[in-house]
């Protein structure tokens, strides 16, 4: 089948590479020339585990181009996803002008019938106004042969195993009331769904809300967990085994019910935020999504906190090692990550910060490129060398069994902030740290 993909972000790229890899031609688009020509040249331009080769070995194949001829990306595929970008606006709410953009270009120069995918994470209606996009084009280009389906077909890729989500996904949802494109899409995404059926086909509005719904039960987990650890530390529980506790409930499961310092990246806040937005377009009090907010918030000033009151609030000169920038592990990606919030609050307390990560260096070095109170460190263990204390920010797996030995010796005072509860508390006072944790 003869597929086009509207953004070589984290969805349209993975989207893209894994639709050629199962033997789809895909013509991936972009206005950006100068991703387009990396991309060409195997270059990526995101850290995801397995999309390099994947990207390289279709591309090299034959399978997966790309460009930024948006009109040849139309001509091409009979389907076209959407996957670009939706920030948040001023106010909250999804900024779709970039998902109507692509709508329009399709209407302007599509020669025959096109199912136009939403792809992108967008708020319930956000077809109706691809539709109404599309006709208003189409009545001024008044050709008979000029029809459309738009279908909304959510993304449930997690950042650091995306390639093995889209690869083998544990649903695939599908808002249609159209008879052709739900053939259509189900031929799409036949290699998919061999082992048992993973479709589910449902109306538009529906589908819609089933991405928002999704990742805000997930930010709702994290903060739950977060509000039950500060309130642990004040009750002298441990949340570890109250998490152990909850967990063996298959109710409610172990999984995102690891307290730690706020979640982060490009999907769970806005994502919260935008629902939120909507329900005030129906008159709705959205009173959980805005608790989940508020506690997300407030949890990633923690880590300061607890460094402020460890160091009397004289934190003016000193200098913290931090480990892990990127808001989870086996990403880049700096957006909302916790550790901005806390690097930014340590340098207007007068710190400075010695940072590393296994991958977003080069990100954070982009994000504070003139900033004199960062250095950034080739490796966890030069991070240490004149610091303070250590913070630890990410899980990354390099993090979880480092020698203490060696952090101990590096520090100038024997302090670990463990803002994932990576290591256990009596082993960390034996080797002689003052351990703070989160609900510990």
């Amino acid at each position: 089948m003869k597929v086009t993909v509207f953004g070589t972000g984290y969805v349209g790229l993975v989207q893209g590479a894994v639709l050629a890899e199962v033997g789809h031609q895909v013509v991936c688009v972009d206005v950006d020339p100068d991703k387009i020509a990396r991309l060409q040249q195997g270059q990526i331009p995101i850290y995801e585990p397995g999309l390099e080769n994947l990207v390289r070995d279709n591309h090299a194949a034959g399978r997966l181009q790309f460009t930024t001829d948006a009109a040849a990306g139309v001509r091409h595929g009979s389907v076209q996803f959407i996957a670009v970008g939706t920030p948040p606006d001023e106010d909250g709410s999804a900024d779709l002008q970039y998902v109507l953009a692509v709508a329009a270009t399709i209407a302007e120069h599509m020669d025959g019938h096109r199912i136009i995918i939403n792809k992108s994470t967008v708020p319930v209606g956000t077809a109706r106004q691809v539709c109404a996009t599309v006709e208003a084009i189409l009545a001024e280009r008044n050709d008979a042969r000029l029809t459309f389906d738009v279908v909304s077909n959510p993304e449930f890729l997690k950042e650091g195993s995306a390639v093995a989500d889209c690869m083998r996904p544990d649903r695939i949802i599908i808002g249609t009331d159209s008879g052709e494109a739900e053939e259509v899409m189900r031929e799409l995404y036949a290699p998919f769904n061999r082992i048992h059926e993973k479709i589910i086909i449902m109306d538009v509005p529906s589908a819609e809300l089933t991405k928002y719904a999704a990742n805000c039960m997930l930010a709702t987990k994290i903060s739950f967990m977060n509000e039950m650890a500060n309130l642990a530390e004040l009750l002298g529980a441990d949340i570890e085994m109250v998490r152990q506790g909850i967990g063996s409930d298959p109710r409610i499961g172990y999984h995102f019910i690891y307290p730690g310092a706020g979640y982060g990246g490009s999907c769970f806040p806005k994502d919260v935020q935008a629902l939120i937005r909507t329900a005030e377009v129906v008159d709705f009090d959205a009173r959980v999504l805005r608790a989940v907010e508020s506690r997300n918030k407030e949890q990633k000033t923690l880590l300061y906190r607890k460094i402020s009151n460890h160091f009397q609030g004289d934190l003016e000169g000193k200098t913290f090692a931090i480990w892990g920038l990127a808001f989870k592990p086996n990403t880049n990606d700096m957006r909302e990550a916790p550790s901005r919030v806390l690097m930014e609050a340590l340098w207007q307390a007068g710190a400075r910060v010695h940072a590393y990560d296994p991958e977003a260096m080069e990100e954070t070095q982009r994000l504070y490129l003139h900033c004199d109170d960062l250095q950034l460190c080739g490796t966890k263990e030069s991070a240490l060398k004149g610091a303070d204390a250590l913070v630890v920010v990410t899980d990354w797996q390099a993090f979880k069994a480092p020698d203490f030995d060696l952090i101990h010796d590096y520090l100038n005072y024997p302090v670990i902030f463990d803002g994932r509860n990576l290591y256990d508390p009596k082993r960390m006072a034996k080797k002689g740290f003052t351990y703070y944790a989160i609900g510990r």
